[in-house]
């Protein structure tokens, strides 16, 4: 079977949502770090780092799969992807109401999409395609930033755009050595692009407890 646009574009999705704020448990050693960490402002903290973390994983697991032309594999991995992005976008909602997050989830799946698009020129060896997929994330970065600023203005647009933009580079990477055959390169930059997440979700997860403090109040 071939992995068509619309199927990657629904996986890649599916495997971004995985569970709402108050849904979200730290386990194994993790857990036992931050133990005598409690409270609501720990707890968003810990719910959007989990939450962005698995985007970034499910996301290189998807493209890796679509890549090797493992069909099965990759259906799995983008029906995990967007069920993350579905529960991130709970997430927000349940920060900013409903109506943000039903406004997040097209926004947030804009951008798998366009790494559909970059992952299928890189298979095809579009350098063209390429460089057009790579301009669309960076403007996808902006728009980004701009609805984080519009939802919480302490978080500067430009700084936002600026983090997106790592994160895009850091997926990109990912690809690019998955499409090289390059394995222990690919887990490498797996690993750098999960943990990047952390650069996003922390400060966000600052700006929303400080945004209302009596939803996340200190402990």
């Amino acid at each position: 079977m071939t992995v068509t646009k619309l199927a990657m574009t629904a996986a890649l999705s599916a495997m971004m949502i995985s569970g709402g704020i108050a849904a979200v448990e730290p386990t194994g050693s993790f857990q036992m770090s931050v133990a005598q960490a409690k409270g609501p402002q720990s707890d968003l903290r810990l719910a959007l780092n989990q939450l962005l973390s698995e985007h970034a994983t499910l996301a290189a697991a998807t493209t890796g799969a679509a890549l090797g032309g493992r069909n099965k594999e990759f259906e799995a991995a983008a029906a995990a992807l967007d069920m993350n992005s579905q529960d991130i976008a709970k997430a927000i909602g349940s920060v900013y109401g409903d109506a943000a997050g039903e406004a997040f989830l097209p926004l947030w799946r804009k951008h798998i999409g366009f790494f559909v698009d970059y992952t299928m020129a890189t298979a095809k060896g579009s350098g063209k395609g390429q460089k057009k997929a790579v301009n669309d994330l960076v403007q996808y970065a902006s728009d980004f930033g701009a609805f984080l600023n519009w939802a919480t203005p302490a978080l500067p647009k430009e700084a936002v755009a600026d983090l997106v933009k790592m994160h895009i580079l850091s997926l990109k990477d990912v690809v690019d050595a998955q499409a090289n055959r390059d394995q222990k390169l690919a887990y490498q930059k797996i690993r750098e692009a999960s943990k990047h997440m952390q650069m996003i979700a922390d400060p966000l997860a600052d700006a929303i407890a400080a945004q209302f403090p009596e939803k996340f109040p200190a402990m």
